[in-house]
């Protein structure tokens, strides 16, 4: 049964695939060439190497010391700095790069998409670092401390090894998502693969080097993958049961308590403050020339119902292949997990694309209908869920499945009342996670929505294309109220079950 789950998600996380196989092998190897050689594909492929690693990296470094100082330290206010650290997630990048043109003009290039990229997805990193310190057994940074060694010390050898399935799965999906972004990239006027194939897309009606740049990409894709998967070594680390109430005592601070006060009112204010202040600039100007509430609270039902729908599907796919490779690591559960990697480090127009093309060809009584979408939603947000998945499995101890097993249940039965229920904060992350994903993709809805439907991102979208900020903000502000729900309870919810 869990291989069955796991071959239907693993296909449709190829489903974009199809597509692009298609379109970049239908004139030979003569085009084919031609696009990969070309000195264009180089340097687009140097500045996406470029600003993914740069952003990865900063992230990893902001997210695990954001969430080493709210979880083990005795931070003034952690509790609520733990919740505020984390929504800079249900900011949208195009909404921060119009937030910070407005502020500074001048901001443009790789610097000023390294910025807004990091601002807005360190969190990816950060909150399952937060979880799996909560989850930590305190007992291994005690003993470390007795046996000599200092708090530097400790958390090198300790606290980076106990995180490090949790901060690689992090880096990993904000690799991807620096790769696939649009929103920034085209703000900030950077030109990697991702602007690349759009601008492809839209110079010629010959699709064929915007899909050759697209598998490019994918290649891209599987040696991200296969990286990260180097990086967790074979280590796991669970407790036994669900896990102890009890808590490391935390490190106190003491001067450096003002500094990291300072650092983490400065992130906030630089990932949050400038696009709220901008936001409600204008939107007090909209309010002169009038503000449709109706249309406002229909995009925003519309997006909260596609969310909802969007989460349960892409989780439902997510959980075998998330069993699989917890509980059976090998080159094949590797193979497969890494299959429902690849739509999300496509552009959602490709993604998009490619179920037009398979809609209009295979899928015609779904061409135009919310399934189709929905469908794309969860290509694009896979490893979303998978990541969360498969560390809240890694987390529970294999040995209460034998157990029950020992007492003549079915595997189905074990998943169902034994590991299921023991995963359930991961697989609740997870929901909350995809749903704020499906609530800021933009190309993947304007192309596949049905006709007549309108969300917050399409409607800010379509305001802010054509410079009518006003009468965006007030899109952009319910947008971050719903998106910044999702955000909250992700940082309040990773809380180790007692």
């Amino acid at each position: 049964m869990l291989l069955v789950g796991g071959g239907v998600a693993a296909l449709v996380g190829l489903t974009p695939l199809v597509y692009l196989v298609i379109r970049a092998t239908e004139g030979g190897l003569g085009p084919l060439r031609e696009t990969v050689l070309r000195a264009r594909t180089a340097e687009l492929v140097w500045n996406t190497v470029e600003l993914a690693v740069a952003v990865t990296v900063s992230c990893v470094v902001i997210g695990v010391a954001a969430a080493w100082l709210v979880t083990s330290t005795d931070l003034p206010g952690r509790r609520v700095w733990r919740v505020v650290l984390g929504l800079p997630l249900a900011v949208p990048t195009y909404l921060a790069g119009y937030a910070w043109l407005n502020v500074r003009p001048t901001i443009s290039g790789t610097a000023g998409a390294w910025m807004i990229l990091t601002l807005c997805s360190y969190p990816y990193v950060y909150l399952p670092v937060v979880a799996a310190l909560q989850r930590a057994d305190p007992a291994q940074v005690e003993m470390a401390r007795s046996l000599g060694r200092g708090p530097v010390a400790s958390f090198l050898t300790v606290t980076l090894r106990q995180t490090r399935v949790a901060a690689a799965s992090g880096a990993l999906l904000v690799a991807l998502y620096v790769m696939s972004d649009f929103g920034a990239v085209s703000i900030m006027r950077v030109d990697v693969l991702a602007r690349g194939i759009y601008n492809s897309y839209r110079a010629s009606f010959d699709r064929t080097p915007a899909a050759i740049l697209g598998c490019v990409l994918v290649v891209m894709t599987m040696a991200v993958v296969v990286a990260e998967s180097l990086t967790r070594g074979r280590g796991r680390s669970a407790r036994v049961g669900a896990g102890s109430t009890r808590r490391g005592q935390p490190q106190r601070l003491g001067w450096v308590a003002v500094p990291a006060l300072a650092a983490s009112a400065a992130l906030v204010v630089l990932a949050i403050g400038v696009p709220v202040w901008s936001l409600f600039s204008a939107l007090s100007t909209g309010r002169s020339a009038g503000i449709d509430w109706d249309r406002v609270g229909q995009a925003t039902s519309t997006t909260l119902g596609w969310a909802a729908a969007a989460a349960l599907l892409t989780v439902a796919l997510a959980v075998p292949v998330g069993v699989l490779a917890a509980r059976f690591p090998g080159r094949a559960t590797r193979a497969l997990s890494g299959a429902t990697y690849l739509g999300h480090a496509l552009p959602g127009i490709v993604v998009a694309l490619s179920l037009v093309f398979l809609g209009v060809r295979v899928f015609t009584p779904f061409y135009q209908r919310l399934p189709l979408l929905l469908l794309a939603y969860a290509a694009l947000f896979l490893p979303l869920a998978v990541g969360s998945v498969e560390d809240a499995v890694a987390r529970t101890p294999a040995s209460l499945e034998d157990a029950a097993r020992s007492l003549g249940h079915r595997s189905w039965v074990v998943w169902w009342r034994v590991t299921i229920p023991l995963a359930l904060p991961g697989l609740a992350a997870a929901c909350a996670m995809v749903a704020l994903a499906t609530m800021k993709e933009l190309p993947a809805t304007l192309i596949l929505a049905p006709t007549g439907s309108r969300t917050l991102a399409t409607e800010l979208w379509t305001q802010t294309g054509v410079r009518a900020f006003a009468a965006a903000a007030p899109y952009a502000a319910a947008l971050l109220v719903v998106a910044i729900v999702p955000s909250a309870l992700l940082s309040l919810g990773r809380r180790e079950r007692g």
